[in-house]
């Protein structure tokens, strides 16, 4: 059974106020607040474990170098991947992706081919792209989506062919909630012999990973947004490609033997691990997995999809509130603008009653400029989150809005 008050009984920082008023966070999108055994862990990992792994003979570094190896394969599972030396570990999903469009670009990419990026992506699925693009000479495409939030997979048989060469889109969208059916992206892209990047970091949370099965190519995701640290995030890779690659960083423990006339590499994953990892939050991400799994991914998605048609149907009834995208699989959050009002002027309100949403462009402007507007208030669910809260929330908004106009 899904206990929401034992849930949040875990999560000590939703026990404090902000402006005096009991704290209600609903921008989990952006980072998720992080369980006590998460916390704990780390502390403990840095009290009494603390070593740097793989090149160490004594004791704490042997015993570090086995639990961040065993968090690699406990990311394995739980993504679906089929070996562990595919899995990367990065500082998040900048990183990863920034990784990719700069080792596989320089393998693979040239003057006249394309890249196909969906207009629904985070800047960081989009200015890498852009940046490999003119390094290369290579066109950058893009792929629409319609009012309703949904990618016009109609149009791939015109963006896609025989000089596609990779397709960058997202799992779900950070902005307008849409999860799109990513299988005849996936087909269209394979077809042509073309690779996809897939960008995980909210449908990780959501449901998502399953990559040998689903056929991403490759697939990022950060820890952070998943109830881990900050500063740990994961690419994945299909074992071939990533062979194929160059390194991406160079420095200690990416090398096999090193001298002034020649350096070689060490095998996956260590080629792409260069310096110190994030060895502690390696290990606290594994954490933060067996943790979501404890409670069940399934009752998780259950609880919160709940959670987003009673938040879409409240805020619905509020007077000149519009909400973007309505697409039928949606992640569980809620963007939404209010006639009249500034989305900074109703964040900020919202915070004097100690509700926690976030403003802005939410790191994809070409959402924005699709539908018109300089930014959304986004009110982002996690599993922590009741229904009590959600009428917290909708209160603030109308309280905000009386006050505004």
């Amino acid at each position: 059974m899904f206990d929401i008050d034992k849930i949040r009984a875990d999560f000590p920082i939703l026990g404090r106020k902000v402006n005096g008023r009991q704290l209600v966070y609903f921008d989990s999108g952006a980072t998720a607040q992080k369980p006590t055994r998460v916390i704990d862990l780390c502390s403990e990992l840095m009290r009494e474990h603390n070593a740097n792994i793989h090149r160490g003979v004594h004791h704490l570094s042997g015993v570090m170098t086995d639990k961040y190896e065993a968090a690699r394969e406990r990311v394995r599972a739980f993504i679906g991947a089929q070996h562990r030396e595919e899995i990367i570990f990065t500082s998040g999903a900048t990183m990863s992706i920034n990784l990719v469009a700069t080792s596989w670009s320089a393998r693979y990419l040239k003057s006249g081919d394309n890249i196909v990026v969906s207009e629904m992506e985070h800047h960081s699925n989009i200015v890498p792209w852009q940046l490999a693009a003119e390094r290369h000479g290579a066109e950058l495409r893009l792929l629409p989506f319609d009012d309703n939030g949904e990618l016009r997979v109609d149009m791939l048989s015109e963006l896609i062919d025989e000089r596609t060469r990779l397709v960058a889109v997202t799992e779900a969208s950070n902005t307008i909630a849409t999860m799109p059916d990513l299988r005849p992206i996936v087909d269209a892209a394979h077809a042509v012999n073309a690779v996809v990047m897939v960008d995980g970091c909210q449908g990780i949370v959501h449901g998502g990973g399953d990559v040998a099965a689903r056929g991403y190519d490759f697939y990022a995701f950060s820890g952070h947004k998943l109830y881990g640290p900050t500063g740990i995030g994961v690419l994945y890779g299909r074992r071939e490609l990533l062979e194929s690659m160059p390194p991406y960083m160079g420095g200690g423990d990416m090398v096999d033997k090193v001298t002034f006339a020649r350096t070689t590499y060490a095998p996956l994953p260590l080629k792409f691990e260069a310096g110190t990892s994030n060895f502690i939050g390696a290990v606290a991400l594994a954490e933060a997995m067996e943790y979501v799994s404890s409670i069940g991914m399934e009752h998780i998605e259950e609880h919160e999809q709940m959670l987003l048609r009673h938040m879409t149907e409240r805020l619905s009834r509020i007077d000149g509130l519009r909400i973007y995208g309505s697409a039928p699989r949606r992640c569980p959050l809620v963007s939404f603008t209010v006639d009249g009002t500034h989305p900074y002027d109703v964040g900020m309100i919202l915070d004097k009653l100690g509700v926690a949403i976030r403003t802005g462009h939410h790191c994809a402007e070409p959402v924005m400029t699709h539908f018109g507007v300089p930014g959304m208030c986004r009110a982002s669910i996690g599993m922590y989150n009741s229904l009590e809260e959600v009428e917290v929330l909708a209160c603030g908004v109308e309280r905000a809005v009386k006050m505004l106009r």
